[in-house]
Order: C-alpha cells, then structure tokens, then sequence
C-alpha cells in the first residue's frame, strides 16, 4: 500500500493530465507538431498504458489490457508513433473516460491492502513514486505539444508595450573552490536510477553565473549577429543551425521581438530566463561570450555537476523557472542499476542526449530536486529550456 502523500499527488497529477486532454479538438489531440513527441493522444494514453503495464501486468500477471494495444505503446514515451497510429486512437472525450475508469482503479489498488501482490518493486513506495513522476514527466511534454499548437497558428497582430533592450552578459557569479563534491541522490526513495548511486566527484575552481541567461543578454547576441556567426557554432551546432531566434520569439510590424506563449503573445521581460533554446544555441551563446572578452573571457555552457553543486549549497538563483541546458551528455553514474526497466535505460544512453537540470515553471513539485537529471536530444528547443554559463576562477581562487 503507497503512502496517502503520494496517492495524493497521484491522482492530482491523473487529474491534471486529462484537464490538458479535455475540450481539444480531435483533429489537434492527433496532430504531430513535433514528431519526436507524436500527439497530444499518443502522450495521453501512452501514460495510461505505462501505469496499467506496471501495475497489472508486471505486479500483478494480468496482461488483458495491456496487450491489446502494446503494438501502439510499447515503445515507450521518447519513441513516437507515427502518423497512423496518432490519427487511430480515439477522440480525447473518449480517452479521458477510458483514462478515468483505469486511473481510479490503480489508486484503489495502490490504496487497499492485499489488493496487490507481494512485489519487489513496491518496496519502499519506489514503483508508487516512478509512476507519478513518470506522469509528472508526461505532463510536462503535453504541455510542450500544446504550445507547438499554438505556434502552428496564424501569427496575430501583436504590438510590443515596452521593447526589449539587448544587455551584455551578467556580471554577478558566484566562485567555487575546487575540492571533492558529492552529487546524486542521497537515498530518497523517490530517485531515479539516473540519480543513483550518489557520487563523489572532484571539481576544479569555478564561477557559476547567478542567474540562467535572460532574455536581454540572449537578444544581445542575436543583435550582433550570433545566428549568422559561424565561428561560434560548433560543427554540430553548424550542421544544425535553422533558427535566427529562440522557439516561441516574434516579431511585431515594428520589428520588436515578444514571446507566444501558451496563452498568448507577451513581453519579453528583460530578467526572465530565455526560454526554448537547445544545446547547440546555448553553446553559441558561450562562444559569444566568450569572444567579447575581459571578464567574458572563459565562458562555457556549465556542466551538471558544476550546477549540482551550486543549487545544493544555494549559491545560484533563478533554478526551477526553466531547464538548463549543460554541456556534458547524459551518462550513468559509475555502479548504475537500471530500475525498472533496463531496455528503456539502455535506449536512453544510446540516443547520445543532452542534460537539463533544475525545472520550468510546468515542472511538478515531485520532480523538483537538485539530482534530478532530465535528458534530451541536443537540438531539442520545445523543452521549456535556457541555460547558465561557468567561468574560470578570479585571482581570489
């Protein structure tokens, strides 16, 4: 039996997801606006399918459900569909009721004693805590599907009220002495393998900046040419390059630059965290950066455990308001047990992702943790995510 705190947090999360689903048109539930993520259905129902195969067929041996349609889900959330099987699945209606009856009978199961056989898995809540985050997780790409949706439509006639200034590069960092470190999870049964087991990890003397860069220094960049400045882009980045501004920034008749939100056409607000950049544009920035000079000089795109480190002692701001690009790709830890499932584990590592750490402003509270380490492909820019850049040490350290 899980605890009450997160079968709480369950069913709120089960909550939130079909509110995402509910009043979608059909035709949109089903439209690939990105493809690496399929469809807003796809994401819905590939939840619903993740917790039943867990819970029943795994835990408990009854395969019925999920066999029918393990042909559409099987591959997990980071392999779409295509297509086909997106335009196949029912309408969301029909979805949010299928999703309903199952979701509530996994809390009573997970509620009831004996409802569930003895199961290693249901060890210390581990399974209960996997599957909130993993709908916590899904949540948060529905949401990215959704705001694709609405930079698919018609551009308005939105007029900036008060135009965004480029500014240079912040000059507030914060220094780290070199010494050995600890990095991971501490034992929180609610860790992902990714996050175990924790590390001790030697650093060389650093200065992290405070703040993820904001929207003022990244128009900074673009102002002097960062997109059309091939010296600043690695060869990755170069064989990438097919923007001239983050995902979601527009321009009015004026030529001034706002953001499309979920919601709506806003301001760029000068302080906030640049949003929807992937890793090649985040490393331009720091070769930018760098190329300005003097105190600049230096600068790259920090790595996870350079962040980790910084977030544990609380030497950094701005950490939960986007995802944060680092430098390194993802990697498991030395001595790594997958849990619990060792395909999907392998799937990730072979991809060749990139890190995020922190959270955006969508991310859910259970996710919320300095080891959390989220992933994804280095020319992903629909994740909610900006970065922060590392320096070498003043000549106090």
């Amino acid at each position: 039996m899980a605890n009450t705190e997160i079968l709480s947090a369950l069913s709120g999360i089960h909550e939130l997801l079909r509110e995402l689903l509910r009043g979608v048109p059909a035709a949109d539930a089903a439209a690939p606006y990105e493809p690496r993520l399929g469809c807003l259905s796809w994401q819905f129902a590939q939840a619903v399918y993740r917790e039943t195969y867990w819970l029943r067929e795994v835990v408990a041996g009854d395969a019925d459900l999920t066999a029918r349609v393990r042909h559409l889900f099987a591959a997990g959330p980071a392999s779409a569909p295509d297509a086909a099987v997106c335009g196949g699945l029912p309408p969301p209606a029909h979805l949010i009721d299928w999703a309903g009856e199952i979701q509530a009978e996994h809390l009573r199961r997970l509620a009831t004693p004996g409802a569930l056989p003895r199961h290693p898995l249901l060890a210390d809540d581990r399974l209960a805590w996997y599957l909130l985050q993993e709908n916590a997780r899904a949540y948060e790409r529905m949401l990215a599907l959704l705001w694709l949706r609405a930079l698919s439509r018609p551009r308005d006639h939105y007029q900036v009220e008060i135009p965004l200034a480029p500014r240079p590069p912040a000059l507030d960092r914060v220094a780290v002495e070199q010494g050995h470190y600890r990095i991971g999870s501490r034992g929180e049964p609610c860790a992902y393998d990714l996050e175990l087991p924790p590390q001790a990890v030697e650093l060389a003397s650093y200065r992290i900046s405070v703040r993820p860069v904001g929207n003022a220094e990244y128009l900074a960049f673009i102002s002097d040419g960062g997109y059309q400045r091939r010296e600043l882009w690695d060869a990755d980045g170069d064989a990438w390059l097919e923007a001239a501004a983050p995902l979601g920034w527009r321009q009015d008749a004026r030529g001034c630059w706002y953001e499309q939100h979920l919601n709506g056409p806003a301001d760029l607000v000068p302080d906030q965290p640049v949003n929807g950049i992937n890793r090649h544009e985040a490393r331009a920035f720091a070769a930018w950066t760098a190329s300005l000079g003097g105190d600049h000089a230096g600068a790259v795109v920090q790595h996870e455990y350079q962040w980790e480190v910084a977030a544990r002692a609380g030497l950094i701001d701005g950490a939960g308001r986007v995802w944060e690009w680092c430098a390194n790709p993802l990697h498991p830890y030395p001595d790594f047990v997958p849990f619990p499932d060792s395909q999907a584990v392998d799937d990730v590592f072979s991809r060749g992702d990139g890190v995020l750490r922190g959270a955006s402003l969508h991310t859910q509270r259970c996710l919320r943790r300095a080891s959390y380490r989220s992933a994804a492909a280095p020319d992903s820019r629909w994740g909610f995510a900006g970065t922060r850049l590392v320096y070498p040490p003043g000549s106090g350290l």
